[in-house]
């Protein structure tokens, strides 16, 4: 696929996704969220790629929400179709078999949170502004908001935000667990990318297995949830990085992993 509305981009083992309409102050139209659906489907095929790191374009904006020039006039099924896709998009990056992390540069405001809820880590710059302020326009979040929001910070602070529609800074995002680091503007990147390297590096099968685990176990009862991540352990046995891991830990070396 051509990308109009992001920058695709590959470089020792992080591939950097940047939201790329300035302008619009990078809201996402129905080509920006098919862009982002083929950008990570890449990823997953992609040998090469170890990890995703999504950002916005220029100082001011992450994504500043959904385009709602696109969405004003839309139909119930009309409506129901994007949300759709949306959702499809964001549960895509949410169960990539690789770590995907968020660099929040600026406004990350309805489905900008969204994108960033769906992301595995989430860091942001001091100047970054989240919130999910749908209501303001009578709307609810639609790609996942009133779901993840909630499982992240919790119920009453996730109300709080989607109820009224407030935006909340970097620092408060970061103390009720939202966000994971806080970083000077110039440095957010920079930052970023440098632990996505460091993720790549890292068993990129062990990776996926403790994704797996966290993702598919969060909802189930606790004994269920345990045989999830014991048969995910399990599987980390048959890789040559399993092998060479423990041989390094006990030969007290620098293990060097080849991702098999």
């Amino acid at each position: 696929m051509e990308y109009r509305n992001i920058l695709f981009a590959v470089d020792e083992g992080v591939a950097v996704l940047t939201f790329n309409r300035p302008k619009a102050l990078n809201a996402m139209n129905s080509e920006t969220i098919a862009e982002l659906a083929d950008a990570v489907a890449v990823c997953g095929k992609d040998e090469a790629v170890k990890a995703l790191v999504l950002t916005g374009a220029g100082e001011r904006a992450f994504v500043a929400g959904a385009d709602i020039s696109q969405m004003r006039d839309l139909r119930p099924q009309e409506a129901l179709a994007f949300m759709e896709q949306g959702q499809e998009t964001l549960r895509r990056v949410e169960t990539l078999p690789k770590p995907v992390i968020a660099a929040v540069n600026g406004f990350a405001l309805g489905g900008g949170t969204e994108i960033a809820l769906a992301c595995d880590i989430r860091f942001a710059s001091e100047k970054a502004l989240f919130g999910q302020p749908e209501i303001l326009i009578g709307l609810i979040p639609g790609w996942g908001g009133t779901q993840r929001l909630a499982r992240i910070v919790g119920m009453g602070r996730a109300k709080e935000m989607i109820l009224s529609g407030g935006q909340i800074d970097a620092k408060r995002a970061f103390e009720i667990g939202l966000v994971n680091r806080l970083f000077p503007p110039e440095q957010l990147l920079p930052e970023t990318v440098a632990f996505a390297r460091k993720l790549a590096a890292l068993p990129g099968f062990a990776l996926k297995m403790a994704k797996h685990s966290i993702n598919f176990g969060a909802d189930l009862p606790l004994d269920n949830a345990c045989r999830i991540e014991a048969e995910c352990c399990a599987q980390c046995f048959s890789t040559d990085d399993q092998k060479e891991g423990m041989g390094a830990f006990l030969e007290k070396r620098k293990p060097v992993f080849h991702g098999r």
